[in-house]
């Protein structure tokens, strides 16, 4: 039977633990703090990231992973026995990981099938595609079957999030300076959506609370969800968004994970984001 290893990259913000447990490979992307350089920053966890971000006055930069990253795990893969690799990246629309998976794929071609899907996601929208290849992986489906029904879940997927804070948007150059005080000055609560790959507007909430409210009633309004998965920015309210989702699911369904580095660099500490698939 063939043996197929799921790649992703740090993006997906899976757990290191849930990614080993499933058999996951993941490709850093790299991140730079300041001085600090992806060698030291790749050693951090999502709440070390956390801490070191309140710490600094500078904004964190990230960049692709380089095509050799990826030739290094599909070659790892290749090593362990692998008959063929599937590779669930971030959005080709707001990231050139993609882009970079497709040209280690191409480099290894003729040691190792490699079949790239690009996600059009990203933090858990992106993990539970992954999780979901792995599962078929585990199952017993070929190279192709998982690929193909990948691809054809991104449909399925949604990504919602709030964000605590503009600054990181404003600094980044994804909005103007007045459009960031404005919204600080009337505690404006951004509410955005992964849309086709790009991440959009979707509402603005006047408080905290109103916002994780109208993310809860977001996925209870959405119909029937087969998995759930919440992704905070060391966000000290997740318990309390938690608690809003877990009237229409068990706590024990909803998969919890740290946004990091990666995601977090433009979202900014205390985003709380919602993801989810549609059955």
């Amino acid at each position: 039977m063939a043996s197929i290893r799921v790649v992703t990259d740090s993006g997906a913000d899976l757990d290191p633990s849930v990614a080993k447990d499933q058999g996951i490979a993941i490709v850093d992307l790299d991140v730079r703090l300041g001085d600090i350089g992806p060698e030291v920053t790749r050693t951090w966890s999502p709440a070390e990231f956390w801490q070191q971000c309140a710490k600094s006055s500078s904004l964190p930069e990230t960049s692709a992973p380089s095509p050799g990253a990826f030739v290094e795990a599909f070659v790892g893969a290749l090593a362990d026995g692998c008959d063929g690799v599937v590779c669930i990246t971030l959005s080709s629309k707001l990231s050139a990981t993609y882009q970079a998976a497709c040209a280690g794929a191409a480099e290894v071609q003729d040691r190792i099938a490699v079949r790239v899907i690009d996600s059009l996601s990203v933090t858990m929208g992106e993990g539970i595609l992954a999780l979901d290849a792995a599962r078929g992986a585990r199952d017993g489906k070929g190279l192709d079957e998982i690929a193909d029904v990948a691809t054809a879940d991104r449909d399925r997927i949604r990504v919602y999030g709030t964000l605590n804070t503009l600054d990181n948007l404003r600094k980044g150059g994804r909005i103007g300076s007045a459009q960031a005080i404005f919204g600080s000055l009337l505690s404006i609560k951004p509410v955005i959506e992964v849309r086709d790959g790009v991440v959009e507007a979707e509402s603005r909430q006047r408080t905290r609370s109103r916002s994780l409210e109208y993310l809860a009633d977001k996925v209870k309004d959405a119909g029937d969800v087969e998995v759930i998965a919440v992704a905070h920015a060391a966000a000290s309210d997740v318990d309390q968004f938690i608690s809003l989702l877990a009237a229409k699911f068990p706590r024990d369904d909803i998969l919890v994970s740290y946004i990091g580095a990666v995601i977090g660099t433009h979202s900014g500490p205390g985003c709380m984001g919602v993801c989810f698939k549609l059955k």
